[in-house]
């Protein structure tokens, strides 16, 4: 029986452990999507529409704020898998309150509500990461099959609320925290993941995760850097206002058919181990690039019964979207950080993507909803919501073609 040794008082036969990272993975997300995917409909359903582009950017302002902080502290202070169970713990406490904000139209409790519970909830991305990162022995073919547990945990969440009817409902934020209670207990039996530079002299550059950001001298590492943060203001969108888009274009049970994108995931994720051999590093993030044009290209053309087919298609899509660009870059980031700084390194890939870039995406998308759509959501003011983004998106991959320059090799 092959054994990995993960510190020297935990080991863990090899055939447990990766049920057990994956079934984190599953509640990870199934958190996110009990809540995330339809909270732009539940605050439509209680007059709250022109402030969805404001409870968006909490999650991104969050991802700003405390990741790094979270990331020097697994690295220099305490085990990953307490301090997931801490964050987790605490943001379902959050999460309870929430509902009653939704109920009383009290928007600034509401912001400051989410703001607080994604303060919270965003650096556990990077923990978990961290998690299976540590204590798999080959991450590039076993990560993807532990992350793609992430999005069945995503898709359960969607067809549940879906099924039960609640997707329209206060009481998604009542289940996101009875099962964020159920992470933070899970999380203390997790693999011990130590940290890395634990004993070692404290430095107030360490403070600000200096070793993290000195990775951005690397040229290939600072254009990643660069792209998956602008990649990501087209994503800002698509979490944004895909749900309230789908119900004006005449889509019934909108949280199960944004299910079906997560569903196309677990078919990408679970072949890009293959696909690494045959494309590489490069051209698997630029494939993830050019599916976002593809898609917001769909989406502008498939307003209406005759377009419903270019709508799932569209959707379908996100299985590229998604692993190409970013399961990818999480390995990618994994291969360059060094030993000591790559909880730091996840951390600062978190706050590029789902800090900045969709702090971007969420105010520019909410001011284009505004001024387009607010008040008058017709298919030809959808169609030029949707084209800005598809632009967008092949200018950025267009920029990554020609400046990102990184072989395999080098890993």
């Amino acid at each position: 029986m092959a054994i990995l040794q993960s510190s020297d008082t935990n080991r863990m036969p090899q055939r447990w452990l990766i049920p057990r990272l994956s079934l984190m993975m599953f509640m990870q997300f199934f958190i996110w999507g009990s809540w995330s995917v339809t909270l732009g409909l539940v605050m439509t359903q209680h007059n709250m529409s022109l402030l969805i582009g404001d409870a968006f950017s909490a999650g991104p302002i969050a991802s700003i704020l405390s990741p790094f902080v979270l990331g020097m502290l697994v690295d220099r202070f305490f085990p990953s898998q307490k301090v997931m169970a801490v964050m987790n713990l605490l943001g379902a406490g959050i999460l309870w309150f929430v509902p009653h904000a939704l109920e009383t139209a009290n928007g600034a409790l509401l912001i400051g509500l989410l703001f607080g519970y994604t303060l919270c909830y965003m650096p556990t991305l990077a923990l978990s990461n961290n998690i299976a990162f540590h204590s798999l022995a080959s991450s590039d073919k076993s990560f993807p099959v532990v992350r793609v547990f992430g999005t069945i945990g995503w898709i359960g969440a969607g067809i549940f609320i879906g099924v039960t009817g609640i997707s329209a409902s206060t009481t998604i934020f009542s289940l996101a925290s009875v099962c964020s209670i159920a992470l933070a207990a899970y999380s203390l039996t997790l693999p011990h993941t130590p940290a890395a530079a634990k004993g070692l002299p404290f430095k107030v550059r360490d403070l600000f995760c200096a070793d993290a950001f000195a990775l951005l001298k690397i040229r290939h590492f600072f254009i990643f850097s660069l792209c998956a943060t602008l990649i990501s203001i087209p994503l800002g969108t698509y979490y944004a206002y895909t749900a309230s888009w789908l119900a004006d274009a005449g889509v019934e049970n909108v949280s199960t058919v944004m299910s079906f994108g997560q569903m196309s995931e677990i078919f990408f994720m679970l072949v890009i181990p293959l696909l690494f051999r045959r494309l590489g590093v490069k051209y698997m993030l630029l494939v993830g690039m050019c599916a976002w044009f593809v898609r917001y290209a769909l989406f502008a053309s498939g307003m209406g019964d005759e377009g419903r087919a270019l709508i799932y298609l569209g959707i379908l899509l996100h299985g590229i979207c998604y692993d190409f660009f970013f399961v990818v870059g999480f390995i990618y980031t994994d291969r360059i950080a060094g030993e000591k700084v790559k909880g730091q390194a996840q951390s600062m890939i978190v706050m590029f993507t789902y800090g900045i870039g969709m702090l971007l995406g969420s105010q520019i998308s909410g001011a284009l909803y505004n001024n387009l759509l607010a008040g008058q959501p017709t298919a030809e003011n959808w169609a030029i919501f949707w084209w800005i983004p598809a632009v967008a998106a092949a200018a950025i991959a267009i920029l990554f073609l020609f400046t990102f320059k990184y072989r395999d090799e080098e890993a």
